[in-house]
């Protein structure tokens, strides 16, 4: 049986995402671990880091949980998917508490600027984003990540953040939606794929996601 395991380092809907990730293997030969020690994700063929939270309370609990190393070797060596604040996590530094993060890909984490805008209804647009929002599966080649397998390009998925990523190259950008302006959605490089909406509460199209990185040979 392959292994894919799901990150608790202390942050995140932990329970959520696993029984997502139990669901979307559900027939298949791939055996979900809800990994408390680092070296139950260093055994794993794939990993899935959530987070949730303040991102400097996730670093820090990344790193006294004993996890870091062992999401760093997973960065390197396997397929690694991160969700909401896990994938804001892999860029090089988030504004929210001026906080150092992963480095992994290029770029920053900066909190949504709406004071004044106006939404198409007349209403003021609310931070944090929370709810449904359509997602593009843009790329800057014009193609699509292997990821997205069969989920509809535009397809809704559900949002809870007040802080967006922007990677300083537009390659990594596979995803993207609007909410007062055209923010990065989905990031990729190499054998990393992330989410800033949760797949787990997204219904069919988010396990159909889990499903596609749980078979996806980068």
């Amino acid at each position: 049986m392959k292994k894919v395991a799901v990150v608790d380092y202390g942050m995140g809907n932990l329970r959520s995402v696993t029984q997502a990730v139990v669901h979307a293997a559900a027939g298949s030969d791939v055996d979900v671990v809800w990994a408390r020690t680092p070296e139950e994700v260093m055994a794993a063929d794939r990993v899935v880091l959530p987070g949730q939270g303040a991102m400097r309370d996730c670093m820090l609990d990344l790193h006294e949980s004993g996890m870091y190393p062992a999401v760093m070797h997973a960065s390197a060596n396997k397929p690694l998917m991160g969700v909401c604040v896990g994938m804001q996590m892999l860029l090089d530094h988030s504004d929210e508490q001026d906080t150092p993060c992963l480095g992994l890909i290029p770029g920053g984490v900066h909190q949504f600027q709406l004071a004044g805008k106006l939404q198409a209804d007349g209403s003021r647009f609310k931070v944090p984003q929370m709810g449904w929002n359509q997602v593009h599966q843009s790329h800057a080649d014009g193609s699509y990540h292997p990821v997205w397998g069969d989920v509809p390009d535009g397809s809704y998925f559900y949002f809870v953040h007040s802080f967006y990523v922007k990677p300083s190259d537009s390659r990594h950008t596979v995803g993207e939606a609007d909410y007062g302006g055209r923010f990065t959605a989905a990031v990729a490089r190499d054998n990393i794929f992330a989410t800033q909406f949760h797949p787990e509460k997204s219904a069919d199209h988010g396990l159909a996601l889990y499903r596609n990185f749980l078979h996806w040979n980068p």
